[in-house]
């Protein structure tokens, strides 16, 4: 792949929906690292987080089709797509036999300290502008959409009611979309 090739956004969708190699290999090249960090975040075995950045891609792949620019932006598309990966794996049959059958070892050692990882995330500057949204805005934000939680579970966490949680998100997500538009 050519390292230097660069794609806007509306360009990388054309590309990626009339199912262009090179775009699927540069949206991979500059996104797994932060799809994988959102993954691992709910995922602590690195097999089964594996497993589930292909299973990400392999979604992204089959559902581009069904992707809408006016819905949001690609990223908040695929992040949505991982977290509900994440999530549908949490809830699944399979994922609670293994977490019955899981040796002592793998409960030892915490994720955190296992792996670090840069995010694109902060490659692109989105931590910085997070930051300047407003205290509760942004904690909602994290909660939602790096950390997994759902509404209910941040309200939960949050001790909030679960509509200040979406009108919150909606007004952290409002915001961020006007700062994209204008150019960061």
């Amino acid at each position: 792949m050519n390292q230097t090739q660069v794609f806007t956004e509306n360009e990388l969708i054309k590309q990626l929906k009339l199912r262009q190699n090179n775009a699927f290999t540069w949206l991979y090249d500059h996104y797994a690292s932060a799809l994988f960090t959102v993954i691992k975040r709910n995922i602590q075995n690195d097999d089964q987080a594996s497993d589930l950045l292909q299973e990400v891609f392999i979604k992204i792949y089959n559902n581009i089709d069904r992707y809408d620019h006016e819905k949001g932006r690609l990223f908040t598309w695929m992040m949505n797509l991982t977290r509900n990966l994440c999530i549908d794996y949490l809830r699944s049959q399979t994922n609670k036999n293994q977490e019955k059958n899981q040796n002592i070892e793998n409960s030892v050692n915490t994720i955190d300290s296992a792996y670090s990882a840069v995010t694109e995330i902060n490659a692109i500057g989105l931590k910085k502008i997070i930051e300047r949204l407003p205290e509760q805005q942004s904690e909602i934000l994290d909660f939602v959409y790096f950390q997994g939680y759902t509404q209910q579970e941040t309200s939960d966490k949050l001790n909030i009611p679960l509509g200040t949680v979406k009108t919150k998100l909606r007004m952290a997500i409002i915001t961020l979309r006007g700062v994209f538009k204008s150019g960061l």
